[in-house]
């Protein structure tokens, strides 16, 4: 790649592509600048330091996400939206590993803000809106929607499934199914 092409925007781009390849962890900015053909230097006036780079490829897979769940979830409601959303979710995870594992950076407060963060939380409303539930009911779903997908994605990322017979998409199916049960007969506070 031609040294003139480098901006801010390729960079958090080939490492969210590295990320994928290599690991999130494993995301320098000496391996970037190799992929570039470049000198580590040259792409410090592009960004600050290599968490800035990973904030960026944290905000870059944030608004890929909210894209892929907001396709998937047009026209839906009710469990068929919750579904769409949670194996939107699931596959870019398992298709994006590095990436989903940048959307666990903590981002500071102006970062979040400008994000795409918000709309994953609005979609999440949205989808338990068609729940009829209201706050402080959302905010408490919308925190066990988000843990159940990432600790079921985070798990069978790392092989935690593998010695069960059953297939993980069954139980995948099932804990879809123990949701909407959940979110249909939310206990009154």
């Amino acid at each position: 790649m031609a040294r003139a092409g480098v901006t801010a925007e390729r960079l958090a781009q080939a490492a969210a592509d590295l990320a994928d390849e290599v690991g999130f962890e494993n995301v320098t900015v000496s391996a970037l600048a190799r992929g570039f053909g470049v000198k580590d230097a040259s792409l410090y006036s592009h960004i600050r330091n290599l968490h800035d780079l990973r904030v960026r490829v944290a905000v870059l897979a944030l608004a890929e996400l909210a894209d892929r769940v907001a396709a998937a979830l047009a026209g839906r409601e009710g469990k068929d939206a919750l579904v769409a959303f949670a194996n939107a979710y699931r596959t870019y995870a398992k298709e994006h590993p590095g990436r989903y594992a940048a959307m666990q950076v903590e981002l500071d407060p102006a970062t979040a803000v400008s994000s795409a963060a918000g709309r994953h939380a609005e979609m999440t409303r949205a989808i338990l809106r068609g729940y009829e539930l209201s706050e402080p009911d959302q905010t408490d779903c919308v925190r066990l929607l988000h843990s159940t997908f990432h600790g079921y994605v985070s798990l069978e990322k790392v092989g935690g499934f593998r010695y069960s017979p059953r297939e993980v998409d069954v139980s995948w199916s099932r804990a879809l199914d123990a949701l909407d049960a959940v979110l249909r007969n939310w206990p009154p506070a």
